[in-house]
């Protein structure tokens, strides 16, 4: 998909490393406004290029005090003033521009994180006439506060400790906010958003999934030689799937799909999927039984990314040989091989490919990106590594995915290894979490949940615990239960459970699966944590 060929003005976030970046880009989409996010030190030349309409300085861990922290390039305020760009500046964001432009930012004498209350001090651009004078609780995260506002600056808004809360200067289109919009934690900062974008900026809203399934579809066929095959890796799950079915719509029967049963599937995964794809998404399927060659691949290794690791490699290899096969029957060789790539695996795993991103930490290394092996023989279609999950699942529907499939919960790539902690080939560790996730899957499913809940699994943890069963003493398993509620999966709250069902499927786990006698619930959010635990 080319930015260029959005039908939507483009909000550019430059990123400075903060956990709340991914939001801004999410809650402008939400608006039906296309956004980006790049690196915050990318050239002027990358980001003119993109033409955006108002561009976004994020938030970050930095100190604009630093010798090293990040900063936009030279002659970026300046092309801005000249072009009509509007600038706003968040947390971080807002500092740089104080201090770029000859302000003054200090260490705060009182840092302030979390929920804060700043009230509205005057009429301003970036607060209507009607919240002067009212409060509004908002998320701080910040040590340093701007203490003197550069020419033609003033102070709209300030927090109940006095420090500066916002910003602007709207001659010259240059906002800032030092606290996060984005966060649900602000209560109107949606609100706020939207003011700023339609009412400030003028931004015209156009983005939507019908639009991107037609730039996608073309930018398919224009990427595809009319003689040339792809290859597409199905996992069952909803992003390779709606990645197929696009590039089924754009090139026919030259697409051939694969599924491999990697040993790592949920209990009767291939057989379900298999007949999913068969019955209902009508796609040409190939199974491959690889349970051997990844399980013999994983035996003794528990480091969770080496993990990873090994199963992008095998996966590849698999794709390749398949490739070979298919050059036997039809005497020419696939050249692509379509992934679901999605926004997150890539914000995630490593810097978008030229992004120059140095300043935001990878958490994990997705087997579609960090996970590839260099020397890959195939070359890559990922048609939804710009989109967030639910926006998949709106195009699922343009495609006619039946619905059922698109509410599926998220299910990694890597399967169970990253489910079981530790060694996935040691004793009968898959089988019993086969069994544990499938009692609390029908358990949410019988309870009316499922649709409520954006992930929900077990996992396999690598210690024993002492229990009685059956008036005996029992040195058996302990298995976690995981459920959660997101919009995107980059930031999630944990499910919360009533009594009664926790207790009903404990029993059911305990009394149903051989090895088990404890059953422990993960209560933590993301952050601090991630969803998956590996």
């Amino acid at each position: 998909m080319d930015p260029k060929n959005v039908k939507s003005d483009l909000v550019l976030i430059l990123d400075y490393g903060s956990q709340y970046t991914h939001l801004i880009t999410r809650r402008i989409r939400s608006l039906s406004v296309f956004s980006l996010c790049i690196s915050g030190t990318s050239s002027l030349a990358t980001i003119t290029d993109l033409n955006p309409s108002v561009v976004i300085l994020s938030g970050g861990p930095h100190s604009v005090h630093t010798p090293d922290s990040p900063s936009f390039p030279d002659g970026f305020l300046p092309w801005a003033r000249s072009h009509g760009v509007a600038v706003l500046g968040i947390c971080y964001g807002l500092q740089l521009l104080v201090q770029r432009l000859d302000g003054e930012v200090c260490v705060g004498h009182k840092q302030e994180y979390g929920r804060m209350e700043i009230c509205v001090e005057k009429p301003s651009a970036l607060f209507p006439s009607g919240k002067v004078g009212k409060r509004q609780v908002v998320w701080m995260s910040h040590g340093d506060e701007a203490v003197m506002l550069p020419d033609g600056f003033h102070v709209v808004a300030r927090s109940d400790q006095g420090a500066v809360a916002a910003i602007e200067n709207p001659s010259a289109k240059l906002y800032g906010l030092q606290y996060h919009p984005e966060v649900t934690h602000t209560e109107e900062g949606m609100e706020t958003l939207r003011h700023f974008l339609f009412d400030v900026c003028g931004v015209k809203a156009g983005w939507n999934m019908e639009d991107v399934m037609e730039e996608e579809i073309k930018v398919i066929n224009d990427t595809v030689g009319p003689d040339e095959h792809v290859i597409c890796a199905l996992s069952g799950g909803v992003d390779s799937t709606v990645a197929a079915t696009l590039v089924h719509k754009a090139i026919g029967s030259r697409l051939h799909c694969v599924f491999v049963d990697n040993g790592l599937l949920r209990y009767k995964e291939r057989e379900r999927v298999m007949e999913t794809f068969e019955k209902d998404l009508h796609l040409p399927v190939v199974c491959v039984d690889a349970v051997d060659q990844f399980l013999t691949k994983l035996k003794g290794v528990t480091d969770p990314e080496t993990k990873r690791k090994i199963i992008g490699k095998e996966f590849i290899c698999i794709f390749d040989a398949f490739a070979q096969e298919l050059e036997s029957k039809m005497g020419k060789k696939p050249a692509y091989l379509v992934q679901g790539t999605l926004y997150p695996d890539v914000i995630e795993s490593c810097p978008p490919p030229g992004s120059g991103r140095t300043h935001s930490h990878t958490i994990k290394s997705h087997h579609n990106v960090g996970g590839l092996p260099k020397d890959m023989k195939l070359k890559l279609i990922e048609p939804l590594k710009l989109l967030f999950k639910d926006e998949v699942r709106q195009l699922g529907k343009f495609l006619d995915v039946p619905e059922a499939f698109l509410k599926r919960h998220p299910f990694p790539g890597p399967g169970l290894a990253v489910r079981v902690l530790g060694d996935v080939t040691e004793g009968n560790a898959l089988d019993v979490l086969r069994q544990v996730d499938e009692i609390f899957i029908q358990s949410i499913k019988d309870a009316g949940l499922y649709d409520s809940i954006w992930q929900a699994f077990a996992v396999f943890l690598p210690v024993r615990s002492v229990g009685v069963q059956g008036d005996q003493r029992t040195h058996s398993h302990v298995v976690a239960l995981r459920a959660v509620t997101s919009q995107d999966g980059m930031t999630a709250d944990w499910y919360y459970f009533e009594h009664k069902f926790l207790d009903d499927v404990s029993r059911k786990i305990c009394n149903g699966v051989r090895g088990v006698n404890r059953v422990v619930q993960d209560i933590t959010s993301k952050p601090p944590s991630t969803i998956e635990w590996e």
